[in-house]
Order: structure tokens, then sequence, then C-alpha cells
């Protein structure tokens, strides 16, 4: 079977037939991809989904296997898609052929391709089997076309392309311009698929059939005077000297002579060989030879003469023996090829690989830096200078009629010409420009966007009526004058709309507005004028008309009088007519007028109580209003709104008697209760208006109560408010719902209104219902702490650790809070009391130690300590116990304290670690202790990498280096997966300089650990060039996500660029991401101090104040030292600042 070795990748027949159906290519035949109409069917598709890469695969072939016996099998589960394929004939050295190599653009290219169709698959060399390349079916009997011409969407013609290589199959190919040491054969086998002519005649088929109704040619007798080897001229011969010389061949007229009678005992012409040549009888026969494949294995070796087991042993000879002389030569020939190479792409580099930096470095552009680009500009005006020299050396053939005209110039004309005096003008090819102007018009308002219309031009080929009024009054208002055309298009759409339907009075207005836009005012009149007369019952059309004679008042009172003998129960024609009085006194008889016939209408009542000034008169209008107009809710809180308290009440009773459904008459009620002064009764009235409501089945909803309460906080009452939310916040919530996360919600949601007050009863009433939940407290703790005042904090502080004496949190918050405004007796009440609590709680011992020593108190906070040792012993209690001594400076007592501890709790690293501190920080010949403790506390707590860290750093200092990495190492193994040692291990070798190494170990921490902050962080800052540290940060965010570290760094990224806003934008987010992350805080101050304003220093620092941060390299280290003990959040900022790189 013929085998190919291809260079490519394999396309999984899933992805084969997937790739089809999304691409639409009814063309391709997912199972055979060698199929002439699919290859090119694919190669389009390929060329236009990747045109950059397909420049560098100009041989881009689809390879399939197959096995001919398999009749079973459809298509194998993969295709190849190949840059290179070479036929594996007998002698082809396979090494050789991989030895040639693929140029780097092209691998590149079928990467990119592999990533883009096949991802996962590997890009390297293949050997391919293919019985039967074509897959050729007999056409049936009959099917004249179909064998005249060939099977498939077309024969190939004879010059065709191999649909698997455009070169050579033979085993080695040589590269276009490659030397090469071995002469090029000619091609063998399937000729049709490498090279050769891809088509089957009838001539074929009656050829196969009779060839399949011989016998074997192995068992045939020789024909007649048959000699092996003749027709290839081969004889005798041997290389052994003792056999003295082989016999002689035939000589060449034997050879003529056998030759020629062998040919007419078979019935055949003449063979070519040895110049036995036979002319060709008819021309037919001449041009059928003349398109005869060449390589077309007809004439000797298909009349009977064998190619025999000596023939195949004398080429296997040949071909060892050139084999072994190209081995000897390979290496030489290789290493001259691979330096001529090299010396070739060092003297003449590429483009693409010049500039691959800068185009690397094209990705750190952003958008707005491409649109600042200027353009492109010829300073120079080499341009210019070469234009115009062009057109001054520009000649031109001059007509005779110039140079006869210039001959005459000067001459005197003394004939008369018998044409008439003056110019006549044509006045027909005048208007056939205007007309084709005209011409030009329309075409282009025809290919225009129907229903657009353009203000300036008037190109519009329809207009909306509908939105047309709309448009003029926006016209209007914007003093634009419409473009002729378009008034004339709309007059006439119009007058249609008008004439089709004269009821209709939005037409007339409309007509009219047009008329008064292009300037027509007296025509715009006499159509509303029309359209009145038409539509006597339309209120627009009169309303319209007024407006637009509201310039004459006479004439526009006469309208409106008319307006309204047609149309007396017309509030708006009412309204218009009182506009056009002048005087508030000729207002109000109109107004009564308008009562007279519309007693009902709450705008004309409106309107004439806004027209009186004497607020006798005001309440007396009210009361006749609300006589008139029962259900008017308006009008009836209104009243009570202009009445005296007094009366306000017995108006409000008469409205709730009047529109029992009334939630607003209500809580008006309840307002009025808190403006006299008695709030205790706004809780009654609410109370009383729920039941009422429910009654009647017109209770609101929850929210719209909370909305009320809202409102009437706003309006300034809050006790209405704080009883509307006790009344109405359990409204349709059974208790079986989660109530307490619902009202927690519904609080929130009041404090981002601002709406504190109501915020503050939701969590009262929340808490008044759980009483026992510790979350609800802390709510409501928080709400006091940052909306409230000190008394209302310490209040609902009680009443929290009255009702949940076993929360800690709770004490713990509440004498802190105590202390921090100086009532440093009331907290050490309230830590006592937590002390009767909650016995034997470290935590609280360690608060009250904390407090004591804030205060100075160090012998209290000793106490403290020392009763904590005896009631509560723990680790905590024995670590603070030597951090106290070790802040005093008494080293050896913390020693003690450290020693004391490890003895009950061996298992606890920060003893460990706080001993080896202690030792390191006494120094001189404690050193050795310091690192004997530490290796101590690493055996016996292997999994704390603290530990670790800190023997490493200890073992640095000694500049014992190769004891630090072997303790980082072990420290790897017993801890894998840790970044602070990945990172530990990267900065040990940072600091000595290796580079490289530190790369290296980042680069493997990396892999394992992808979605560490820390580690991206030291590689971007301090393994990255300046160039490539926003791609590198841009690269970790999307592996990261949210890390308050990375949008640190980020920030100062865009700090060192002076993209202040940009840098600004990342510090906010990194402090809102993670607030107790003090780096964070600490550059964001930092670039404050250079970039910001006080106003906005002053907003962080008490943020930063309130955040007390914990954590971080940098805070860490600054506000764990011992110098540092006693001082506050500020100072420990202001330090830490200064050691920020």
């Amino acid at each position: 079977m013929p085998t190919w070795l291809v260079h490519g990748f394999r396309w999984p027949r899933p992805a084969i037939r997937i790739h089809t159906i999304i691409q639409n290519l009814d063309d391709v035949a997912p199972e055979w991809l060698m199929a002439p109409s699919t290859t090119d069917a694919l190669l389009e598709n390929f060329n236009k989904l990747h045109p950059q890469m397909m420049i560098h695969l100009p041989g881009l072939r689809f390879v399939e296997q197959h096995d001919p016996v398999d009749l079973k099998t459809t298509s194998q589960p993969y295709a190849y898609i190949c840059d290179q394929v070479h036929e594996v004939t007998l002698g082809v050295d396979i090494d050789e052929v991989r030895g040639l190599g693929v140029k780097n653009e092209v691998w590149s290219a079928m990467a990119d391709l592999r990533d883009q169709v096949a991802p996962g698959e590997k890009v390297a060399w293949f050997v391919v089997v293919n019985g039967d390349v074509e897959r050729w079916v007999p056409p049936e009997d009959g099917d004249e076309e179909a064998t005249e011409t060939g099977v498939g969407s077309g024969s190939l013609d004879e010059s065709a392309t191999s649909p698997i290589s455009p070169r050579s199959s033979v085993g080695r190919i040589e590269e276009e311009g490659e030397d090469s040491d071995q002469t090029e054969r000619p091609p063998k086998g399937f000729k049709k698929w490498f090279g050769g002519k891809a088509r089957r005649t009838k001539r074929d088929l009656r050829s196969d059939s009779m060839m399949g109704s011989r016998r074997d040619f192995l068992s045939m007798p020789a024909p007649e005077n048959y000699v092996a080897g003749l027709g290839r001229g081969a004889t005798g011969f041997t290389t052994r000297s003792d056999l003295g010389p082989a016999r002689e061949g035939p000589s060449e007229d034997q050879m003529k002579e056998m030759l020629a009678k062998r040919a007419a005992t078979l019935g055949q012409a003449a063979p070519s060989a040895y110049g036995v040549v036979e002319k060709k009888d008819t021309e037919e026969d001449d041009e059928a030879d003349r398109f005869a494949d060449p390589d077309n294995e007809v004439g000797l070796f298909s009349n009977g003469m064998n190619y025999d087991k000596d023939d195949d042993e004398a080429d296997r000879i040949f071909q060892s023996i050139d084999d072994r002389l190209d081995k000897r030569r390979k290496v030489r020939r290789e290493a001259r090829e691979q330096a001529e190479r090299d010396e070739h792409e060092r003297n003449n580099p590429k483009i693409q690989l010049m500039f691959a930096p800068l185009k690397r470095a094209l990705a750190s552009v952003t958008e707005d830096e491409w649109a600042a680009l200027p353009d492109a500009s010829d300073a120079t005006h080499k341009a210019k200078r070469a234009r115009e020299a062009r057109l001054s050396q520009r000649s031109y053939a001059v007509p005779d009629s110039v140079l006869n005209a210039a001959a005459q110039t000067g001459q005197l004309e003394t004939s008369i010409s018998s044409d008439g005096d003056g110019t006549m003008t044509n006045f027909a090819s005048i208007g056939a420009a205007q007309k084709s102007a005209l011409q030009v018009r329309l075409d282009s308002a025809a290919s225009s966007n129907p229903g657009t219309q353009t203000a300036v031009s008037g190109t519009s080929t329809s207009i909306d009526p509908k939105g047309y009024i709309t448009a003029l009054d926006k016209a209007s208002a914007a003093g634009q004058a419409l473009p002729i055309e378009d008034v004339k298009r709309a007059r006439i759409l119009l007058e249609a709309a008008v004439k089709s339907n004269e009821t209709n009075g939005p037409s007339y207005v409309a007509l009219a507005r047009l008329e008064e836009m292009a300037g027509k005012l007296s025509t715009a009149k006499r159509i509303l004028e029309r359209g009145a007369l038409k539509n006597p019952k339309s209120i627009v059309v009169w309303t319209e008309s007024i407006r637009i004679n509201s310039e004459n008042i006479h004439n526009a009172k006469i309208i409106a009088a008319q307006a309204l003998n047609h149309n007396p129960k017309s509030v708006q024609l009412w309204l218009s007519a009182v506009e056009l009085e002048q005087t508030s006194r000729d207002k109000k008889k109109v107004l009564r007028l308008a009562l007279d016939r519309n007693g009902t209408s709450v705008e004309l009542w409106k309107a004439l109580i806004n027209e009186t000034e004497d607020i006798q008169d005001v309440r007396n209008l009210f009361a006749a209003a609300v006589e008139h107009v029962r259900l008017s809710e308006e009008l009836w809180l209104s009243y009570a709104r202009v009445c005296e308290p007094e009366h306000a009440q017995m108006v409000l009773n008469s409205a709730r008697k009047a529109i029992p459904t009334s939630s607003q008459i209500w809580i008006q009620a309840s307002r009025l209760q808190e403006q006299l002064g008695k709030p205790d009764l706004c809780a009654k009235i609410i109370e009383r208006a729920v039941k009422s409501l429910i009654k009647e089945n017109a209770m609101p909803k929850r929210e719209d109560w909370i909305s009320q309460a809202e409102v009437c906080e706003e309006e300034g009452c809050p006790a209405t408010a704080g009883a509307i939310i006790r009344a109405a916040i359990g409204w349709s919530l059974d208790e079986d719902d989660e109530r307490r996360a619902i009202w927690l919600q519904d609080c929130k949601d009041s404090q981002a209104r601002g709406r504190f007050e109501t915020a503050r009863a939701i969590i009262a009433h929340t808490a008044n219902i759980f009483v026992y939940s510790t979350t609800v407290w802390h709510a409501w703790i928080d709400l006091e702490k940052h909306h409230g005042t000190q008394e209302t904090l310490f209040n609902v502080f009680e009443r929290a650790v009255n009702s949940t004496p076993q929360a800690e949190t709770i004490w713990l918050g509440f004498a802190r809070e105590l202390w921090q405004a100086n009532k440093f007796e009331e907290a050490r009440t309230v830590v006592g009391r937590s002390f009767q609590s909650m016995p034997g709680n470290e935590n609280l011992y360690t608060t009250a130690v904390a407090l004591e020593v804030d205060a100075g108190q160090y012998d209290a906070a000793r106490n403290l300590l020392a009763i904590a040792r005896d009631s509560a012993p723990s680790d905590r209690i024995f670590m603070k116990s030597a951090t106290l001594e070790r802040q005093l400076g008494e080293l050896e007592a913390a020693i003690d304290f450290c020693t004391d501890g490890l003895r009950t709790w061996p298992g606890s690293w920060k003893l460990h670690a706080i001993k080896g501190q202690i030792y390191e920080q006494i120094g001189g010949g404690k050193l050795k202790e310091a690192q004997e403790c530490l290796t101590i506390g690493t055996r016996a707590c292997p999994n704390a990498p603290v530990l670790y860290i800190l023997l490493s750093r200890l073992q640095e200092k000694n500049r014992a280096f190769v004891q630090a990495r072997s303790t980082l190492d072990r420290a790897k193994q017993q801890n894998p997966k840790n970044p602070l040692l990945l990172c530990e291990a990267v900065r040990l070798e940072r600091r000595q300089g290796n580079i490289p190494a530190a790369q290296k170990l980042l680069a493997a921490a990396l892999q394992e650990v992808p979605t560490s902050g820390l580690l991206w962080t030291e590689k971007i800052m301090h393994l990255e060039a300046r160039t490539q540290r926003k791609p590198r940060a841009l690269e970790a965010i999307k592996k990261v996500e949210n890390d308050p570290q990375l949008f640190a760094v980020v920030g100062r990224i865009f700090w060192s660029e002076r993209r202040l806003d940009k840098a600004s934008t990342w510090f906010v987010k990194a402090i809102s991401l993670d607030p107790d992350y003090g780096d964070a805080w600490i550059y964001y101050w930092k670039f404050l101090e250079q970039h910001g304003t006080d106003a906005k220093r002053e907003e962080i620092l008490s943020r930063i104040i309130m955040a007390e941060p914990k954590h971080g390299e940098i805070w860490q280290s600054v506000a764990k030292d011992p110098k540092n003990a006693r001082k506050g959040v500020e100072e420990i900022l202001k330090i830490a600042v200064r050691l920020a790189e």
C-alpha cells in the first residue's frame, strides 16, 4: 500500500463534521477529505477564516487513511491536515526527509491553525497508509457520461496538481533553492494523486476486464524468444574474478530482431527501443499518443517481461551503496547547510522578527492613545514638490484651432456678420439642465431610507403623520425654518388627510401648525376656523385656535366664548379662557362660571383656590369644594392643612368617613398629632388605620407602607414613620417566612436611601421580635455606630448584652467603644460584667489586657494575664504574656513565658516564632539559640510556613545560603503548593542576585499555584521589565480574578505611567474588595500624598481608622514590631508609607 510521511496534525472526524455544519459547507464530504471538490471547498473556507495563517501554508493538503480490505468502516477516526507530504518508497531515508525540518513561520501557522480547528492535537510527523487513494467505483452500465468524463465532480487534466502535494512524491523532496546530492528520480505509483492524470475511460474498463479474465501472469508460459531483462538492457555480470568475465549479451541488431519478432507474435506495434520505430498510420493515433502520460507504465513491462529477484537484489545493492555514501557526507553536509542558513538569517533578518518586540509592545497601547496619534503629514512637502514638478514637465498637444486663433490675434475684421445682433439665450438647454438637476435630487431622495426626514436637504420620501406635530413643536421651539421641500410635501399630505376626513380635528391642527411654521399665520387661522365649523365639538381645534389668536385678546375671547357655547363641560376650554383674562378678579369670575357648569372638577376648584389670597376665603372654598367633590383625597388633605389643628381633626374625621379606603388620611391624622406634640397617639392612630383598611379590604402593600414612612421622615415626622413601620412592617408575612432576613434587607435598603429613622424603626422592631439573635443586634449596633449618637449606641449595646449575655463579640465591642470614648472606668466595668457572664473566656482576658496596655497600666495588665494563666490557661495567654514582656524590654521573662507555654503546648508555632525572634533580637551569641529554637519549631510544627521562613532568613543572615535553600526545600515538601514558601524561595534567589534561578523557580511556582496573587505580584514588580508589567498584570487578573494585592499592583503600574485617574480607580477597587488588606491602604495613601487633596486624604484616613486593617506584608511588619506596640493606626500608616517602595 502507498505510505506517506506527513507533517501536520490530526483532525478528529467529529470535529470535521461540526466544522462542516457550522460553516455550511454543502460541497464538503466530511468522511473523505481527499475528494477534489472537498479539498477545494475546505481550502477556500480556511483562506476565508484564517487568511493570515494560510499565507504561510500555500501547500496545505488533506490526507486520509484507508484500508481497502476493510469493507465495513466508512472512514477512519482522524484525517490529517499537512503542510508536507512525502511518499515513502524503496530506499527512502526517513531521517533525511525529517532533517529538512519545517520553517518557523510555517510551523507557527500550523500551530495556530491547529488551535483553531483541532485544539489539543499535536503538530508532528506521522506515517499514513492509504490502500486506495481514489476510492473509485465503476459506473453502472449505460452511464456513458460518467465513464467518459470520469467519476466525481469532474476529471482532472494531465497537468493537474496533486491534491496531496504539489511537489514530487519521490522519497525526498528538495526545498526550493536547495542543492541536492542525489539525482531526482521520476515519480512512480498512484499518478492521479501525485502528478498524473485522473481519468479512467471505457478503454481502461475493458482492459481491466480483459486482464481480470486472463490467468495470473506468473503461471503463464513465457512468450517465444523471451529473454529476461532484455527490455531494459540488462546483461549478465559477476563480481568474482575467479569465475572469469560474464558472457557477452546480444548485440544491438539481435535485440532489434527479437523485439520486432515478439511484437509481431503478440499482434502489437514494434516498440521504440533500440531504434525500432514504426510510423503512425493515422493522425488520430498520433494525437492520442501526444497526450499520453509519460509516467503511465505501458510498454515493455506490461507485455510480459518480469522484474525478477535478481533485479530487485541489484537495486537494493545499489541503493545500499548510495545510502552509505550519503551517510558519510551527511554530517558534514548538514553542518555546512546549517551554518549557511544561520549566516543568511543573521545577515538578512526578516522584517517581522525585527519588529516583533515593537509589535508586542503595541498591546499596551490604549484606545485613547491610538486616537491621539497624529495623522501622517508631509512636513518636508516632498510629495507636493514632486507633484508640482510632474505637472510642470507635462506637455500637451496643442490643437490647430488654438494656433490659428493665436495667429489672428490683433487682426481687424472688416467683413459684416450676417448673424443677428446680440447674444441669443438657449432656453431649451437651461430647461434641460434644470430637469437633469431635478432628476438627480429625486434619485438621491429615492435612495434614502424610507420614513426618514432630512431637515436640511429635504430629501425625504415619506412623512410620519403621527409624529409630525411633535416635530413641528420641536422645530418651533428651536427657532428653525423648515425647508420648502418638506413644507410642500407635508402640506400635500395633510390637506389630503383633511379632505379625506373632515371631522378629524387633529388633522386641522397639524395643517395649521405647518402653515404657522411656514410663516403663513393668516392661512393657519383660516384653517382652524374651517376646522371649528366642521368640528364644533373638537376640543383640540378650539384650544389651538385660542392659542394661535392669543396675540389678539379680543378675538381670542370671542373664539373662547364660541367654543364654550358648543362645549360648556370642557374643563380645558374653561382653563384656556381663564388664561386670556388679565386680572385676578376676571379670572375668578370666569372660574365661578366654569364651576357653575362643572362643579365636580377638581382642577377648576384648585385653580379658583390658587387665585384666592385671603386664608378664610380659601377655607370657605375648600369647604365648598369637598361638599361638591366628596371623593377627592387631595382636596380633603389640602383642606386639613389650611385649617386650625382643632378644626383640622374634624375635617380629617369627615374625610375618613367620606373615603374609608384612603390610607393617606390616616397618615395625615397621625402627622397632625405629632405636630401638636402628641407622638404617643401616632401609634394608636396607625394601628386603627391598619384595622380599618383591612376591614375595607384596602390595605396597601408592605413596600408602600415603607415608602410612606420614608416620606414622613423626609417631611419631619419621625414618630409617624416609626408608627407606620411598627404597625405595617409585618403585613402579608407569615411566621414561617424568613421575616428576619426580609426585615434586615429592608433596613439596609432604607439606609442606602438615606432614611435612617425608618431603618432604625425597622431594626428596632426586628430586635423586639428576635431578641436573642446576635445578627440583629450587630446590625443595629452597626447602624448606630455609623448614623447614630454615642448615647443611642451605648443604649443599644446595653440592651444587646442584657438580651444576649453569651455574645462575646458584643461584650468586646461595648468595652472597646467605651474605651475609645475615654470612659475607662465604664469600660473596665463592662469587662468585669463580661467575666461574670462568660468566665474563663480568653478573648475577654486578652481584650482587657489590650485596654490596660493602651492606658499604660502595665501592672494591671500583668495581673490580668496572671489571673488568666491560672483560670483560663492557653497558648494564646502565654503568647500575650511573652509579647507584653518583650514590649516592656523584659526579654528574659518573655523567654521564660515562651518556655513555660511550650511545655504544655509544644505544637504552638507562634510561641516558637516569638522565642526565636527574641533570641535574634538579643543578638550576639544568642543567634545559635535562635536557630536551634526555630529548628525545633519546624520539627514540632511541620505545617507552619512562617517558622521555615524565619529560619531561612536567619540562616541567610548568617551567610549560610545553602542551608537556607535546604530549609525552604524541606518546607515545600512538608507544605506543597504554599504560596508563602514558594515566594520566599524566589526572593532568596533574587536577594542573592541570581535572577535566572529566581525566574525559573517562579515559573515553576506559578505552574503549581496559578491563582496566587502573591506570586504574580512578585513576578510583575520584580522579575519583569517595565514595559511588560501591564500585559503580565492583565494576564494575572484573568487567572486570579478578584485579588486586592493584584489590584494594588495595577494601580502602582498606572501610577508609574502618570495615568492618575486609572491608578486611583484601581486603588479604590483594592481597598473596597478587602478593607483588611493594609498594603493597599499604604500605597493608596502614598499616592494621595502626591496627587490627592486635603479633603480626600481626610476621608481616606477616617476610612482607614474605621477599617483597622490587620494583614499585608508591609503592614504586619510595622504593626507587629515591638517598637510600634502602642502606636495607633495613623502612626503605623505613616511609618509603613516610608517603607513602601
